[in-house]
């Protein structure tokens, strides 16, 4: 090898005796010097010359040489490689991440901090090197901190190895004593002195901008030079720049410099040129890059430095004031070519109070990378580690917690030998990326996709190639929206990868180059994408991955990268903002594909907070893809953990949260594996206490029958004491089941089983389950059924005051609705009515009352005293003679208060269907028969359809043979009857079923007359042309309507008369007998007829007249009750209506009124007192009359009909006694008559 040259001008140089010497006589040296001594470059050939770097005459040792950035590393490299005058790669190399340009001889290897970290986990000890060189310490990165942490360990086992660790002159000292106080040799830059000017602002942060202008004018003072200002981002950059060009500054330059700018851009700033030059940097220009010329500095005092976040578990970005060795770094910035001048915005008090140094990296960063790499390297607990300065607690946690996250660590419990990383953790650390990325990696294989999330992973560990210059935004926005995916920032790299590798296949490399210039995407960093790629291809390769030749869709995809970005997912909360994880709010990056989407949920690639907490390639996710990848991590709650009867087993509705975000708002599962314990509690009390489970297992079913039996007694008694209570019965089953046993199918295997040997286990006795005797309940008091007739009803009871079936509950087959009589139910059961009794005694007016107390002891006298016939009675009926013989008070029947009674003092009626299922219920019979009516009325035709005759049209002649009474069918239990009739209509008759006979037998004789006179010509031709009283007849019936109408009138009286005699008419020869002695007989019939009307009508005319006129005062009353009386004698259809018989019966009665008022002038106060007594009994016959109409009772409305001719003839009796009566009557007879009506 030949001499080695050394440059003499260079600082370093001339302090070379006094480095080589340190270096033989110490481990460990520091060498600081500003930028410009040479100690990057010369210090590595001083070791060369002393015979480190065996490996140049045939050893096998190199001299490693470290560097901050892969940039610096291959140009110092080459620049070493220069002045030895050899090539790159032979005995000057270098190594980067994926890139080896090294070879057997190579004795000095530049290589970045990462890069020698990663050799510790295949050499701990370091012995391919004699001599370590770490440039650039004073950045304290955190490789670089880690570094000097693992060689503070490994030089007391290696006293051989040499240290060499240069700095810029900051924190020397620190460096010094971490390797037992190491000799600091200092040698000085190439300087010139540089005034500090202090500007501080006047107010507050707005006016920056002000303050640069005005720092700018004050340099244009001091004559020509290029000016460096500093600020704290792109932003800031852009305000300055405006407010600048604004000044019109003469022949004057203005440049930005931040480390996004593409290439070509920051090239700009090292080419010649004329005038003045102002460049406005962010920090890169403080130590990374070297801005020449420069003369004036213009510094704000601020930066945006990188520093997580414990609280949001992110990395920020905020704008910070710099430090003092910033500041001073900045300043250097400015005395490189001559005397500088720096202005400083802030004011020297300021300066004085700010923190000395910058905060080392591993005190403002998430240690993840640092934790894996320790760990797998066996390089022990980073707590424990001999850092320069050890890094926050909580960083360390949330380092450890990352890894947690990507399943890298072993839980807690398991470490009882330091952290300890998980196979996955294990595969992790061999690949030479970030954790979250190798995750993404890993995972592909289960997906499928390692070729694709090979390419994203690439794009995200480098710099985005997409420029966006600031002269031509829009341009490269508009070009760079090809490869835009509507739903993921991460296809639009899968898109632009696609699109270079079609380009470069197709076109020439100068070409391609051209290309991507003039589409601003960014040549050199797609040349790193495309090397990063093959190296993250080769090292898949290398540990065994398959890699997908087809095509993967977007879910393998997506899935894959969400499992290194679970704690970087959100969900959508307002119209831009996302809910994240651990409590934190994010929004969608501006420059995001998704900005105006915002999907339901996302995940992001990296959350950083400049003004806002923003979400950076951003991609949309389904919350189902969480769960299978975050198993490890999720927390399960279990909400309303109960028995399900289908599946036989206690379930529960399972919420599954990530990180606070919850991913499973509910699903059903197994509640048994979870929490065995409390499945088992639930599984007895609601699966065998409260009787849900599956009537598989003999016992379940013989006691939930002996519990239905003994519940039944407490619904009937009304008391909640007879059963055991739940507890008491949850305590007999947890007493005799096992504590394994939580569903149906455990219990059913042990049941099995240990029943071989116990025949009755779980087999409890009615004497078990009482807690108290129940012989009052017998069925003669709670009877099990009602029964009325031939129907036998099930009667149910319930307690459960409050509830519409509290009580005793009537059930109703549909189809036997109408023809349940509304009789007998106010009376109740034997067992409630003394209750009864009493709450009706409580329902009367005070003043009533008080005869009747104490109330139980008059219920008790009534019920004991209360005969069979009684009990045909209405209730009230019977309680109201009763008391009235008991205490001489009659209780008037609107003194009773039905409102008062409590609900299941009064009977409850259900009506059900075919099913069983309840379609309607209230306490009113008649009001439920009455909304029912047409449903009851078809259920009916359904059950006897198959007997009935029921014709579905009309017909005009009889051609239905015979016409039964009653039909009826079995229908379960019961027997359901319906009643054929037929139905007149305009268009004949037709055969319809009626539910009561009654109804049936009143609409026959009303159709039997209309197929008559079907069957017959018209007699009222006849008529009008034989009778010699029509004229009469048309001029007294005119205040009713027309003659015509009256003879029709007499037709159908003399049918009606015709049809009666003739008795039942059921079949086709009854009816044709019937045709024939009309056909023979109606002229005569209805010619007597109409005779008979005229009378009548000549006698209403006479006594209309003597009506009117004026009216003695004291006969007005008797005046209104005739015009009553006649209303109720002689009105339209009178004649059919009252029926031929009782024409007779109508003439006397009309005589009757004529002797009234014969009589009436002479003594009215008789007539008065006469017609008292006859509205009284009217009123009560009316009474019974709208109440019998109300509830459909026929048997009363026949009673009451005969009733109504027996107050016509009281009248008779009261008014014209000497014309006879058709029968004995009197005020006695009328009122045993009404008394005598059930309704």
């Amino acid at each position: 090898m030949q001499p080695i040259k050394f440059p003499a001008e260079l600082p370093v140089v001339q302090a070379k005796a006094e480095i080589q010497a340190a270096i033989q006589a110490h481990q460990v040296i520091i060498v600081a010097g500003e930028t410009g001594s040479g100690k990057t470059t010369q210090l590595p050939k001083m070791l060369l010359e002393l015979g480190y770097g065996k490996a140049a005459h045939g050893g096998k040792t190199l001299i490693a040489h470290t560097q901050p950035r892969r940039l610096a590393a291959r140009s110092v490299a080459q620049r070493i490689a220069s002045e030895l005058e050899t090539e790159l790669g032979s005995l000057v190399g270098y190594k980067i991440r994926f890139q080896d340009q090294t070879q057997a001889g190579t004795a000095i290897k530049l290589l970045t901090d990462g890069m020698l970290l990663a050799e510790l986990q295949n050499d701990q000890l370091l012995r391919q090197y004699d001599a370590i060189i770490i440039d650039e310490a004073h950045e304290r990165s955190l490789n670089i901190d880690f570094l000097l942490g693992v060689l503070a360990k490994i030089l007391p086992k290696r006293p051989e190895l040499k240290l060499i660790i240069t700095s810029a002159t900051i924190e020397t000292e620190r460096f010094s004593k971490h390797f037992g106080e190491a000799p600091i040799i200092t040698v000085s830059g190439r300087t010139f002195p540089v005034e500090v000017r202090y500007r501080p602002l006047e107010n507050d942060d707005d006016d920056v901008v002000q303050g640069v202008c005005d720092a700018i004018a004050e340099i244009e003072r001091e004559g020509a030079g290029d000016v460096l200002i500093f600020a704290s981002g792109e932003r800031e950059i852009r305000d300055f720049a405006e407010a600048l060009h604004e000044l019109d500054l003469t022949n004057t330059e203005i440049l930005p410099l931040f480390a996004r700018l593409s290439a070509a851009e920051q090239n700009r700033i090292f080419q010649p040129h004329s005038g003045r030059r102002i460049v406005i940097a962010t920090n890169v220009a403080e130590t990374s890059l070297t801005v020449p010329g420069i003369r004036f500095v213009v510094d704000p005092g601020t930066a945006r430095i990188s520093r997580y976040s414990y609280r949001t578990k992110v990395q920020r970005l905020p704008i910070e004031k710099i430090s003092q060795a910033s500041a001073n770094q900045r300043m250097g910035r400015c005395g490189r070519i001559g005397p500088g001048i720096c202005l400083r915005l802030y004011s020297e008090e300021d300066f004085l109070q700010r923190p000395e140094y910058t905060d080392p990296e591993i005190l403002r960063t998430n240690l993840a990378a640092v934790i894996l790499q320790m760990t797998s390297a066996r390089l022990g607990d980073i707590r424990r580690f001999p850092f320069i300065q050890k890094p926050d607690e909580r960083f360390i946690k949330d380092g450890m917690n990352l890894l947690q996250e990507l399943h890298a660590l072993k839980p807690q419990h398991s470490r009882k030998h330091g952290i300890r990383l998980t196979p996955l953790g294990r595969q992790l650390a061999r690949l030479p990326l970030d954790p979250r990325l190798a995750r993404m990696v890993l995972a592909a294989r289960d997906y499928g996709c390692i070729q694709e999330i090979m390419v994203i992973v690439a794009a995200l560990s480098i710099q985005d190639p997409r420029e966006r210059p600031q002269q031509a935004q829009q341009k490269a926005d508009t070009l760079h929206q090809r490869f835009h995916d509507k739903d993921s920032d991460f296809m639009a790299y899968l898109n632009l990868w696609n699109y270079l590798q079609t380009q470069q296949h197709e076109l020439s490399k100068s070409q391609f180059r051209k290309r991507c210039k003039q589409e601003f995407l960014h040549f050199l960093r797609i040349r790193e994408w495309q090397d990063v790629y093959t190296q993250i291809r080769q090292t898949v390769r290398e540990i065994g991955l398959p890699i997908n030749s087809e095509p993967a869709n977007y879910e393998a995809i997506h899935r894959a990268l969400l499992s290194g970005l679970l704690s970087h997912i959100g969900t959508k909360a307002e119209q831009f903002e996302f809910q994240g994880a651990r409590q934190r709010k994010f929004f969608i990056f501006p420059g995001s594909g998704l900005f105006k989407k915002s999907p339901k949920w996302v995940m992001s690639a990296e959350l950083v907070e400049t003004t806002r907490l923003y979400a950076r390639v951003n991609a949309k996710i389904e919350p189902e893809w969480i769960e299978p990848l975050a198993q490890h991590l999720v927390k399960r709650q279990y909400l309303d953990p109960h028995f399900s009867r289908r599946q036989g087993s206690v379930v529960a509705d399972e919420q599954v949260t990530l990180f606070g975000l919850i991913i499973v708002p509910r699903r059903k599962v197994q509640y048994g594996p979870v929490a065995p314990v409390a499945a088992r509690e639930i599984f007895i009390r609601e699966g065998l206490v409260e009787g849900q489970l599956k009537r598989q297992l003999p016992f379940i079913q013989h006691n939930l029958d002996l519990i239905e039996g003994v519940r039944e007694l407490e619904e009937k008694s009304r008391r909640r004491d007879i059963l055991i209570d739940s507890e008491a019965l949850f305590a007999a089953y947890d007493a005799l089941i096992p504590e394994q046993i939580y569903n149906e199918q455990l219990l059913a295997g042990w049941w099995h089983k240990a029943s071989k040997n116990e025949p009755k286990l779980l087999f409890f006795t009615r004497e078990q389950l009482m807690a108290q005797e129940a012989d009052h309940v017998t069925a003669d008091a709670y009877p099990n059924f009602w029964q009325q007739g031939d129907l036998k009803l099930p009667l149910l009871y319930k307690f459960e005051p409050g509830t519409e079936d509290d009580g005793v509950t009537l059930e109703i087959p549909l189809a036997l609705l109408n023809q349940v009589k509304n009789q007998g139910f106010d009376w109740l059961i034997p067992a409630l009515q003394e209750d009864l009794v009493i709450a009706w005694i409580k329902s009367l007016p005070k003043t009533l009352r008080r005869h009747f107390v104490p109330a139980p002891n008059y219920a008790q006298a009534f019920l004991a005293d209360v005969d069979e016939q009684a009990r045909q009675l209405p209730l009230l009926e019977a309680l109201t003679a009763k008391f009235r013989r008991m205490t001489g008070v009659t209780i008037p029947e609107d003194a009773w208060q039905p409102e008062l009674l409590p609900d299941h003092l009064r009977m409850n009626f259900a009506v059900v269907d075919e099913t069983h299922q309840r379609i309607a219920q209230q306490r009113d019979l008649t009001e439920l028969q009455r909304s029912l009516q047409g449903r009851a009325k078809a259920a009916v035709a359904e059950v006897v359809q198959a007997q009935a005759q029921a014709t579905p049209e009309y017909v005009k002649n009889w051609s239905f043979g015979e016409l039964a009474k009653v039909v009826e069918q079995r229908k379960g239990a019961y027997s359901v009857k319906a009643y054929p009739g037929l139905v007149a209509s305009a268009a004949g008759v037709k055969v319809e079923l009626f539910e009561q006979p009654e109804k049936a037998e009143q609409a026959h004789q009303r159709g039997l007359r209309d197929l008559l006179k079907l069957q017959l010509p018209s007699p009222i031709n006849y008529l009008q042309q034989t009778l010699s009283n029509k004229a009469k007849l048309a001029m007294y019936y005119n205040p009713w309507g027309k003659v015509e109408q009256l003879l029709d009138d007499c037709v159908n009286a003399a049918l009606d008369q015709m049809i009666e005699q003739a008795g039942e008419v059921r079949n086709e020869a009854e009816f044709s007998a019937l045709v024939e002695h009309a056909r023979a007989h109606l002229n005569d019939a209805v010619t007597e007829i109409a005779s008979q009307v005229e009378r009548i009508l000549v006698q209403s005319q006479n006594v209309k007249k003597r009506l009117k006129g004026r009216v003695p005062l004291d006969q007005i009353q008797a005046h209104g009750d005739i015009k009553q009386q006649l209303e109720g004698l002689v009105y339209p259809k009178f004649v059919s209506e009252l029926g031929a018989a009782r024409l007779a019966d109508v003439t006397r009665y009309l005589a009757a009124i004529e002797k009234r008022l014969d009589k009436l002038p002479a003594d009215p106060n008789r007539d008065r007192l006469q017609l008292l007594t006859l509205n009284q009994l009217e009123k009560d016959y009316t009474e019974l009359l709208a109440k019998a109409e109300r509830l459909g009772n026929y048997q009363a409305l026949s009673e009451l009909n005969s009733i109504r001719w027996m107050l016509e003839e009281l009248r008779v009796s009261f008014f014209a006694q000497t014309l006879g009566t058709r029968f004995p009557v009197s005020e006695k007879r009328v009122k045993t008559a009404l008394a005598g009506v059930k309704v």
